[in-house]
Order: structure tokens, then C-alpha cells, then sequence
């Protein structure tokens, strides 16, 4: 009965988690697994230019800081456009010249031209997920957005798990079939999204339109969304967060190499990040929904902190991955329930500009991240780092803490927001600068 019953709850649960989502979002869904299950330039470009161009690690660093740059200056404007021409044309218009670029960047030879498509690559890529998140959002009912969200991250990761493999065995075949593998994936993720995802962009009342009478006027301006002081103070423990996370993929793999472990070591423990992700993200899915989302959020940044900091007593692979379980399950937390939160502040018509100003945080982060575990570790020792790691989860813990009191449920959020539509008189006599958000 019992051993009969285990499998049947799993199975249930699994349906259960699956169960009541819009078609729309399951083909949205497909586009973004379809997407990463390309992924190449990300996972492979220093390799790319060291091994196969034989360019310096300095120069393999500095394009792969132009790609990350060209991800923060998107963000921004991919919000924007997510907004004012709908979330379907932006990521179409994305997605296509992610392909184009991403194909072209296989065939630069000169360092300057490689270093300047890199950056046009990392513009391209970004610019699509503001559209994707505000979608969602739009989409998938309020109650269930979080176990949408964390069902997008799952396909994210298996996504990008399998291309992880695959694109190494593909790299010691042609490092160039790698970038048109990625072009041709990421063109087929367009052709899903062109055929059966519809735009879901809110309509607006023609009569809230403000005294100028534009008709691209949507309400909500980048002034709005900066105005917005608890949802900026989430960007800004979003970017601390992030921070953190970074770590897994910068300061871990130095601090393995000072210790004596190889590049095979490193490659062993990370995965155990994927493969827990592609395991648990279900199951934990339907512990943390509908719970409350101040603790999961608190409790998500100690685990992360704290998880990297458990990293300066690990001196073994065996404890390396230990710690790694500790802050892949904060990821696993912290991802979607964090996604909901932004969802929640957000306006309907400001979706896009309050997605790509999260966006932003993550994207600022990767390019900090680099710098911090460097200068850290140079100077202080990769002790330093990783308890520099743990005053930084405490710091997020506390400001959540703080920051979500008396937060507004569900809904409601949106509805209490400052940056929420406001009739068209009193958006006309807001300052110029706003307007040209």
C-alpha cells in the first residue's frame, strides 16, 4: 500500500503543480526552455577566445564584461519597449537579433569587431526578459504566478543544463557550429512566440490618456518607477542578493583553484546547482506557495549568506558541494518568490519598466560581482570573500524583514503603488522630466 502510495502522491503532486496554468503560458513556457536549451555564447566565450582565437585572459575578460555591459544598458531599454510596443514584438525583435548577432559574433575575427558584437550580443539577449516576466504577469492569475515563475526558472535551468553539456561536445567539434547552433535555437524560440503566444499587454481606458494625447502614453515613466521607494529598496536587496549568487560562478572557482582543486573539481560541484535546481524546483514549489512571502525572502538571503559563508571551512569536494546544496535551495526559493514581489508592486501598465529596473539589479550584479571577489580575494584572502558573503545575506534578511512590513496582499500592491495609473489630469501636471521616461 505504502510503496504503491509514493508513487501516486509524487505523481499527483507533480499534476497538481502543473495543473490550472494558461495554454498561452505553457507555449511561453516551451519558447524559453527552446531558448536556453541553445545556450552557448554565455558558457563558452573565454573559452572560445583563449583556446580557439588564443586571445589573453585579459582580453577574454574584458569582451565578457562588454557582453554583461550590454545586458545592463538593455534591461532598461527592453522595459521600456515591453511597455510601449507590447511584450510579443519586443521579444520577437529580441530574439531575431540575438539570432543575427549571436551567428555574426561566430565569424568576427578582428578583436575590436569580436569585443563590439559581444556587446551587441549581451544588448540582444537581455532585452527579451522583461517582456517574458511582465507577460507572465500578465497571463497567470495572481494566486498562481509564484508556481508560474518558478516553473519558468525550472525551465530555465534544465534548459540550461542540458546545453551545458551538449555545447562542450559540440565545442570540441567546432567552436563556430556552437554560435549557429544557439542563432537556429534561439530563431526557432522566435517562431514558437510568433505563432502562438499572443500579446497580452494590458488595454488602456482611451479616456486616462493624459492632456499631451500621445497615443504611446502609458502612465508609468522610468521617473515613476525610481520614485518608488519600496520598490526600489527591493531592486536595491535584489542587487545585494545577486551579488552573492555571483560568487558561485566567480570567486568559487578561484577560491577551488588557491586550494588546489581543478577545473574538473569545480565542474563537479556546480553541477550539483543544476542538477538540485532540475530536482527540487517542483517539489519546493508547493511548499513556499502561498506561504508568506516576507519569511521565504528573509529566510532565502540567510541561506544564501550563510551557505557561501559555510564555503571557508570546506576543504574537500565532498564539502564544496555540501555548501552548494545550502545555497542552490535559497536560489530555489528566492527566484520565484522574489519575481512574485516585483510582480505585486507593479502597476499592469508599468510592468515592463518596473521588470526591466529588476532586470537592471541582476545585470549590474554580474558585472560587480567579478570585481568584489577579486579585489577581496587578492587582498583579504577568499575567507574574507565568502564571510564578507554571510554579512551580506544578513544585511538582505533584515532589510526584507523591514522593508515588507505591512506589505499589501495579493493585488493590492498595485492598486496602493505610487506609480499606479492616475486620472489624466493629474499625470498632465507631472514634471517634463517624468514625461520623457
Amino acid at each position: 500500500m505504502s510503496a504503491a502510495a509514493g508513487p501516486g502522491r509524487a505523481t499527483r503532486a507533480a499534476r497538481e503543480t502543473v495543473s490550472g496554468l494558461p495554454r498561452e503560458f505553457w507555449w511561453l513556457w516551451t519558447s524559453t526552455l527552446v531558448n536556453r536549451l541553445g545556450g552557448f555564447v554565455a558558457t563558452f566565450m573565454a573559452l572560445y577566445l583563449t583556446m580557439e582565437r588564443g586571445y589573453s585572459a585579459s582580453y577574454a575578460g574584458l569582451v565578457v564584461a562588454l557582453h554583461g555591459l550590454g545586458g545592463v544598458v538593455s534591461s532598461l531599454g527592453g522595459g521600456v519597449m515591453t511597455d510601449r510596443f507590447g511584450r510579443r514584438p519586443t521579444m520577437l525583435i529580441a530574439q531575431v537579433a540575438t539570432a543575427v548577432s549571436v551567428a555574426a559574433l561566430g565569424f568576427m575575427v578582428h578583436p575590436v569587431a569580436i569585443a563590439a558584437v559581444a556587446f551587441l550580443v549581451g544588448m540582444a539577449t537581455n532585452a527579451s526578459r522583461p517582456a517574458v516576466q511582465a507577460m507572465i504577469a500578465d497571463i497567470v492569475p495572481a494566486k498562481d504566478r509564484v508556481r508560474a515563475f518558478s516553473l519558468n526558472y525550472w525551465a530555465i535551468n534544465l534548459g540550461f543544463a542540458v546545453a551545458s553539456a551538449g555545447a562542450g561536445f559540440i565545442a570540441e567539434y567546432s567552436y563556430r557550429a556552437g554560435f549557429l547552433c544557439e542563432a537556429v535555437m534561439t530563431l526557432t524560440c522566435a517562431v514558437v512566440v510568433f505563432l502562438k503566444v499572443p500579446e497580452s499587454r494590458p488595454e488602456r481606458d482611451p479616456s486616462a490618456r493624459p492632456a499631451s494625447g500621445a497615443a504611446h502614453d502609458d502612465g508609468v515613466r522610468l521617473a515613476t518607477v525610481l520614485r518608488d521607494g519600496r520598490f526600489m529598496g527591493v531592486v536595491g536587496l535584489s542587487f545585494v542578493i545577486a551579488l552573492i549568487f555571483q560568487q558561485g560562478y566567480v570567486g568559487l572557482p578561484v577560491a577551488m583553484g588557491a586550494d588546489g582543486f581543478g577545473s574538473s573539481d569545480f565542474g563537479t560541484v556546480i553541477a550539483v546547482n543544476g542538477v538540485l535546481i532540475v530536482a527540487l524546483q517542483i517539489p519546493v514549489t508547493r511548499f513556499i506557495q502561498n506561504r508568506d512571502t516576507r519569511r521565504l525572502l528573509v529566510m532565502s538571503s540567510l541561506l544564501a549568506g550563510y551557505g557561501f559563508g559555510l564555503t571557508a571551512f570546506a576543504g574537500s569536494v565532498g564539502l564544496y558541494a555540501l555548501t552548494i546544496c545550502v545555497w542552490t535551495v535559497a536560489e530555489i526559493i528566492n527566484a520565484p518568490v522574489q519575481n512574485g514581489l516585483v510582480v505585486q508592486l507593479s502597476p499592469a501598465h508599468g510592468r515592463g519598466r518596473y521588470q526591466g529596473m529588476y532586470t537592471l539589479s541582476w545585470s549590474a550584479a554580474a558585472l560587480v560581482a567579478p570585481l568584489m571577489s577579486g579585489v577581496v580575494i587578492d587582498h583579504f584572502g577568499a575567507g574574507w570573500l565568502w564571510g564578507t558573503c554571510a554579512l551580506l545575506g544578513t544585511a538582505a534578511a533584515a532589510g526584507y524583514w523591514l522593508l515588507m512590513h505591512n506589505l499589501p496582499a495579493g493585488d493590492e500592491a498595485a492598486a496602493e503603488s505610487p506609480a499606479a495609473p492616475q486620472p489624466a489630469d493629474a499625470r498632465a501636471a507631472r514634471p517634463a522630466v517624468e514625461q520623457a521616461g
